[in-house]
């Protein structure tokens, strides 16, 4: 994601007062820049780095920011910046892994609004938003939703009905989706390039904001929603000629471990023919929780294969956040 710096959306581009029906600058002010340093070995740092920047939106009145979580996973210290120059400590409370939202709670006093909460499950392609980073107006975008589908992310990830926008805002990660009434709608998660009317353009996904409410309180009370956690592999994934391709592997993971190895085809999973990507992780957690025995079906050079992978808890990876 792009680094947060002395730039700005051209004038056209940024919502204005004149535009919207709701208080934009307590909008614009309820998103915090969000710093985040995560240890040299911590199981995340070869692919997410050990400095992290995005954002970050507060939607209680004790400050309670909501952000992408793989920006505070492994976080040793966290820090807050308001677009009014206050910096204050944060304090990663919680990660979902399933839907990919991290909660930060803030060791100091923010003095700012929270975002409403809106509904996702009302939006539609073609529905005008704004994209809001922290910087206020300068970092604000108009865009629209272009889709909302099914998104599965490589990492063993799926989403039912993701958002997708158009045009792209280059500090995506932790970004504030709102609708027309200044109602939060979704966490930016990606960058991504979307067909639209035959064309790629791009733009970014995000995860809609109504996946939080059936999780918070238990994500708030223990660092977890409470269900049992998914099976995990260790594999990163991706569609490719009509194959599912072991593109990755989490060193030490169950995958690695069991002797998959890159470049492997997924053909089965627990005897089951795969129609997709999304499908085969559904198949992987249709199977148990984490620690339940998942039978992969490998074709390599040409010659197929099955082994038996004993899954695991992602989380357990993980260094837990730090008490202060």
């Amino acid at each position: 994601m792009a680094e947060p710096g002395n730039w700005a959306f051209p004038a056209a581009l940024q919502p204005s007062p004149q535009e919207t029906n709701f208080d934009l600058e307590a909008a614009l002010d309820s998103v915090v820049l969000l710093r985040a340093e995560i240890p040299e070995d911590a199981f995340t740092a070869s692919i997410l780095g050990t400095e992290r920047a995005g954002n970050g939106v507060v939607i209680r009145d004790d400050g309670l920011v909501l952000t992408i979580g793989y920006l505070i996973s492994e976080a040793e210290s966290i820090w807050l910046s308001t677009n009014r120059g206050t910096v204050v400590q944060g304090h990663a409370l919680a990660y979902d892994q399933s839907t990919g939202f991290g909660l930060v709670m803030p060791l100091g006093a923010l003095g700012l609004q929270p975002l409403a909460r809106g509904a996702p499950a009302g939006a539609q392609s073609g529905d005008e938003v704004i994209v809001i980073g922290h910087g206020g107006r300068a970092h604000a975008l108009k865009a629209k939703i272009v889709a909302k589908c099914e998104f599965a992310g490589y990492w063993e990830y799926v989403l039912d009905a993701a958002l997708f926008t158009a045009p792209a805002h280059p500090q995506w990660g932790g970004a504030a989706l709102v609708d027309r009434d200044g109602r939060l709608l979704g966490i930016g998660s990606l960058l991504v390039q979307e067909s639209v009317a035959g064309r790629a353009v791009d733009g970014n996904m995000f995860v809609p904001v109504d996946l939080l409410a059936p999780i918070l309180d238990d994500m708030l009370a223990a660092g977890r929603a409470a269900r049992p956690p998914r099976a995990w592999l260790g594999i990163y994934a991706t569609e490719m000629d009509g194959h599912i391709v072991i593109g990755g592997l989490a060193p030490g993971g169950p995958a690695e471990r069991a002797g998959v190895k890159l470049g492997d085809l997924v053909l089965e999973v627990g005897g089951e023919r795969l129609a997709g990507l999304a499908a085969m992780f559904r198949r992987i957690w249709s199977a148990g929780p984490a620690g339940s025995s998942v039978t992969l079906t490998l074709s390599r050079r040409g010659a197929s294969s099955q082994v038996q992978i004993r899954s695991a808890d992602r989380g357990d990876f993980l260094k837990k956040p730090r008490l202060h």
